[in-house]
């Protein structure tokens, strides 16, 4: 191959990366939400809510701490920290597999009907405790902000 076409190749290489990168950074921002805050605690409506686990940030001191919450296939709704007790130093977090949450760290998969306080250690998603109170799912700020040794 010629000097020439190999600058090319490169060239075009380079640009196509900084494409893709530009474009996971975007996607990557786009899908954390901050929930709704109202006398120390945090609410996010049920109907919200789906098996597709949604993100969202608590900012504590300008720490932000990152959680899930999901309806199970059981109908239960989970919610943990996007960290674990082996991994968080990484800063990866979970990626949602269908029903199952997966440590983009270790590439370790937890099913999220499964995810409580029955589940903890290791690469489990950090257990964060909530209440559903009619149509909304409540989470003290004082257990969000516990999660911030994670992050």
């Amino acid at each position: 191959m010629s000097g020439t076409r190999m600058g090319r190749l490169v060239r075009g290489t380079v640009a196509a990366g900084a494409v893709l990168v530009g474009s996971v950074a975007f996607f990557g921002c786009s899908k954390v939400e901050t929930a709704k805050i109202d006398g120390g605690v945090v609410t996010i409506p049920v109907a919200k809510v789906t098996e597709q686990a949604k993100f969202y940030k608590y900012v504590d001191n300008g720490k932000e701490i990152s959680y899930f919450v999901a309806k199970a296939p059981d109908g239960s709704y989970k919610a943990a920290f996007n960290a674990c007790d082996s991994c968080f130093r990484e800063k990866k977090g979970y990626e949602q597999q269908g029903s199952v949450m997966n440590c983009i760290n270790c590439n370790q998969k937890f099913a999220i009907d499964r995810l409580g306080p029955n589940a903890t250690g290791g690469c489990n998603p950090g257990y964060l405790p909530i209440e559903v109170k009619g149509d909304a799912i409540a989470i003290s700020e004082s257990t969000l902000k516990e999660g911030a040794k994670y992050f």
